[in-house]
């Protein structure tokens, strides 16, 4: 037994998953009704979850209180290209439904949503984040206020001597552990997070709305195979799709399936790991892009506002699409953690083009319907490039220093 569950755990993780994937897949056809394989989905998010904000307070506090002046971090590279990956993805969507339009079939909308007033309320809310009560921030996942006191404490306790700063790596290294070994549990939690998807959601739904997912998915995999590569070889200046594939592998495929940018944090964590990235960028880069790097977010809020604005026959032209793809950068940047994600920030964009709250919350309604794929792929789009540009920033550093060696076994010499 012993000697099976080690060549298990010697074969990698992404086929291990893909097994995963066929095994629930087999369950969901053959024992629909069987609801207790669920649980192991439901136990593995859960799972990273819970360990993702003690990991990301820990490590970005030690980091901070290890690091010295004059280190490199590459942090105002990575946020920016977070920011232009962001904006381009919106301007991809607008354009996109300009060449595509999509008129839709409304539904109602859910009566108890809230969506945010306005984009100052949506920068109040991320200010409120800031400074939210650090065991309160810890308990509700809210990475702002997280990575806000961490990087105070960890300032703090740069005077410190040195045998406390060994005490912070040491659970810092622990909590990283108790992760990995959560990491292997992914097949079983991919197979019940499929089992679950297909039983509960099944595919005859979506149907009717083929032609908008279309063109939500088509701009996703636009951005994840044109788009990134694209700003990723203009840093680099070297052949981006290794790099670019290994990050869709190794963290879209479990991001597409948790459907949750925080519970991939640790995954991303490990992958920055294994590539052997600095550890005092990407400690602070993987759970800010988890906030505000959502090009994801920022397609899907173009792509459903544009197609309420064709479905009740208004006329627009570019400029006010264009200002759409702005606002929906900055309000996906801004208000991730809200309840319902993206889709509660439809009825904003559409209050731009005087569309009324009862219409923009059909959309949400069927943004709702859609979500089983549309949320999986904006998660996997976003947790990827937050991986994939962390890794881009280094590597254009080191390209100035006279060459770039990716050290892992999954990604060619670039």
């Amino acid at each position: 037994m012993n000697a099976l569950l080690l060549k298990w755990n010697q074969v990698s993780l992404v086929k291990r998953i893909f097994v995963g994937i066929i095994i629930g897949s087999i369950l969901a056809l053959a024992f629909p009704d069987a609801t207790g394989f669920t649980i192991f989905g439901s136990l593995f998010v859960s799972s990273l979850k819970a360990i993702a904000p003690v990991l990301v307070l820990l490590l970005v506090m030690t980091a901070i209180s290890q690091h010295k002046k004059g280190h490199q971090t590459n942090m105002k590279s990575i946020i920016a290209l977070y920011g232009l990956s962001t904006f381009l993805a919106g301007l991809t969507a607008v354009i996109a439904s300009f060449i595509f339009p999509v008129s839709l079939s409304l539904v109602t909308g859910a009566d108890d949503l809230s969506p945010p007033d306005g984009i100052v309320e949506v920068l109040k809310s991320l200010l409120f984040k800031v400074v939210d009560n650090p065991v309160n921030a810890l308990m509700n996942a809210n990475y702002i206020g997280i990575l806000t006191w961490a990087l105070l404490l960890g300032i703090a306790l740069k005077g410190a001597n040195d045998s406390t700063k060994i005490m912070l790596t040491n659970f810092s290294d622990a909590v990283s552990h108790i992760v990995k070994w959560v990491i292997n549990l992914a097949p079983l939690g991919i197979m019940g997070l499929v089992y679950d998807s297909i039983t509960a959601n099944g595919l005859s739904s979506l149907l009717d709305y083929g032609k908008l997912l279309l063109v939500l998915i088509g701009c996703m995999l636009f951005i994840a195979l044109v788009v990134n590569p694209v700003i990723v070889y203009l840093k680099i200046r070297r052949n981006p799709y290794p790099l670019v594939l290994y990050c869709l592998k190794e963290s879209g495929i479990t991001a597409f399936f948790t459907r949750s940018s925080a519970a991939n944090i640790p995954v991303n964590m490990s992958l920055c790991e294994q590539l052997e990235l600095d550890k005092d960028t990407y400690s602070v880069s993987i759970p800010l892009g988890a906030t505000i790097n959502m090009a994801g977010a920022a397609v899907t809020i173009s792509v459903l506002t544009l197609a309420a604005v064709h479905t009740v026959g208004i006329e627009v032209d570019f400029g006010t699409a264009l200002i759409l793809s702005i606002l929906s950068a900055v309000a996906a940047a801004g208000a991730s953690g809200v309840a319902g994600g993206s889709l509660l920030l439809i009825p904003l964009a559409c209050s731009i083009f005087g569309i009324s709250n009862d219409v923009a919350i059909q959309v949400v309604g069927v943004g709702f319907i859609i979500g089983v794929l549309q949320d999986s792929f904006e998660t996997a789009l976003n947790s990827s490039s937050d991986l994939l540009f962390t890794a881009t920033a280094e590597y254009a550093e080191k390209r100035k220093e006279g060459g770039i060696r990716v050290n892992t076994k999954k990604v060619t010499d670039l």
